[in-house]
């Protein structure tokens, strides 16, 4: 597999090198990122604000209270009707302020979740437990992203592999994605419990062959990837020679 950024970028590290082995979610390159860093920083202070609800909750509690002293002087005719009118509309217009502060509040958490996953684009991490094949590039390079474009890493998962079996057409039909199967790897004869992990469904007209998929544990790497093994599946005579990858 090749490893690439889902974005373009300058490389900042890159934390693997050829023959290294890897775990899955193990970060393995990552971009420098330092306006990305701070814009996170920047939605993470206006999330948690509380000058700005302060504020208008003051204001609230004040038009609260200058709307019932104007309630009851409106009662005791010392105010006008439209005195109280506007009372009564100050305190309206600091509840409308209130929730516009509150929805700016969950605005800026969503804006702050949002420079976070921008941030999180900026490292790319192993996808399974494996070995790194080759490196690409090199800290400092810029890199792009797209499948066309030069790749950082090239990895290869070691555990479990599969191996490709090509079974001519007649047995088409008569092997099943569960089915068992034992691979003998001809390097170093290791004996492995393997499982059809899928079948072609489609039978290759040049070659009238279809191919099934092992999934075959390799436990301590005990196998290396690409070396030629034997195959043998339950219900089968013979199978031919796949490669394990």
């Amino acid at each position: 597999m090749e490893i690439r950024t889902p974005v373009d970028g300058t490389i900042g590290a890159i934390s693997a090198h050829r023959g290294d082995a890897i775990r899955r979610g193990q970060p393995l390159v990552e971009l420098q990122s330092q306006s990305e860093k701070a814009a996170v920083e920047l939605a993470r202070l206006r999330s948690k604000l509380e000058g700005p609800l302060a504020t208008v909750r003051n204001r609230i509690d004040y038009a609260t209270k200058r709307q019932a002293r104007q309630a009851d002087l409106e009662k005791d005719k010392f105010i006008s009707v439209q005195a109280r009118d506007e009372a009564d509309a100050e305190k309206r217009l600091a509840e409308a302020e209130l929730r516009t502060a509150l929805e700016s509040r969950e605005l800026a958490k969503v804006e702050l979740q949002r420079a976070q996953e921008q941030l999180a684009l900026r490292t790319v991490s192993a996808p399974f437990n494996g070995v790194v094949i080759d490196r690409m590039l090199n800290v400092g390079e810029l890199v792009e992203a797209g499948s066309g474009r030069k790749p950082v890493l090239k990895v290869a998962q070691i555990d479990p592999m599969r191996a490709d079996v090509a079974l001519p057409a007649a047995l088409f039909g008569k092997v099943r994605v569960g089915t068992k199967a034992t691979v003998l790897a001809q390097l170093g004869g290791v004996r492995f419990n393997a499982v059809v992990r899928s079948v072609d469904r489609v039978i290759d007209a040049a070659s009238s062959t279809f191919v099934e998929r092992l999934e075959v544990p390799n436990p301590g790497d005990k196998a290396p990837a690409g070396s030629r093994c034997l195959a043998s599946i339950d219900g089968l005579a013979a199978t031919p020679k796949p490669r394990l990858q």
